[in-house]
Order: structure tokens, then sequence, then C-alpha cells
């Protein structure tokens, strides 16, 4: 019983994840998503190699930073984008009802959140890399 309840505790969530995940747009939350996985895959490889090379450790923290920062600027991006075509369409309708206009700019900020979101966790793994570093190979 409790095993079903897990289950379907897991289902929800994803169902939620998926529903946020499209209401962002497709385009945008996707190339957010794909800057975080690539700013995780240089991590990683910069986290296996620490001991190893520190020259190509140092490199993946750049090539992590450069990928977290382009996922916050292309939230911020489609943000922009969202309340454009958000305030066009309410110019083109007239007077709107408040719920409507609620609606779409919360919409429009799911992108910036994503973004925000995958600055924050690549920042959290470049500060931990950086501190595993020796102190003379961390450069900016």
């Amino acid at each position: 019983m409790n095993t079903l309840i897990i289950m379907f505790k897991g289902l929800l969530i994803q169902a939620i994840a998926a529903n946020i995940f499209t209401a962002g747009g497709t385009l945008f939350m996707s190339l957010i998503l794909i800057c975080l996985l690539v700013a995780l895959f240089f991590l990683v490889k910069g986290f296996i190699n620490v001991k190893k090379s520190t020259e190509l450790s140092n490199k993946m923290l750049k090539l992590a930073s450069d990928a977290s920062l382009l996922g916050l600027t292309m939230g911020f991006l489609a943000s922009i984008i969202g309340l454009i075509s958000a305030f066009d369409s309410l110019q083109a309708m007239g007077n709107v009802d408040p719920a409507v206009f609620a609606a779409g700019l919360k919409i429009s900020l799911l992108t910036a959140t994503f973004g925000l979101f995958t600055f924050v966790i690549s920042r959290i793994g470049i500060t931990v890399l950086r501190l595993m570093l020796p102190s003379e190979d961390v450069s900016e």
C-alpha cells in the first residue's frame, strides 16, 4: 500500500513538472534545460579530473560557468518575449479580465524562474569545484 502511495505521489509530481515545463513554452524551457544539463556535465567532468588534471578541471569550471550564464540569460530573454506578446494581446483585446492578465504574467515568469534555477544549481557546483581546486589554479 505504501509503495502505491509513493508511486502515485511520484507520478503526480512528474505531471505537475511536465505541466509547468509546457506552460513556460517548450522551446525556451528545452533550451534552458539543455544549458542545465551541459553545465552539470562540465561540473561532473571537472570533479572527476580534479586530482588528475587541474588544467582540465579549470577549463570545465569555465565552461560550466558559461553554460549557467547562458541558461540565465535565455530565461530572461524568454520572459521578456512572453511579456511583450502578453501586452500585445492585451492591447488588441482592450478591456481584459485581471485573472487572464495574471495567468499570462505567470506563464511569462516561468522561464525566468527556470533560468534562475539553472544558474543557482550550477553556481553551487562551481563553488564546490573551486574549493576543491588548488588556489593558484582557480581563475575566472
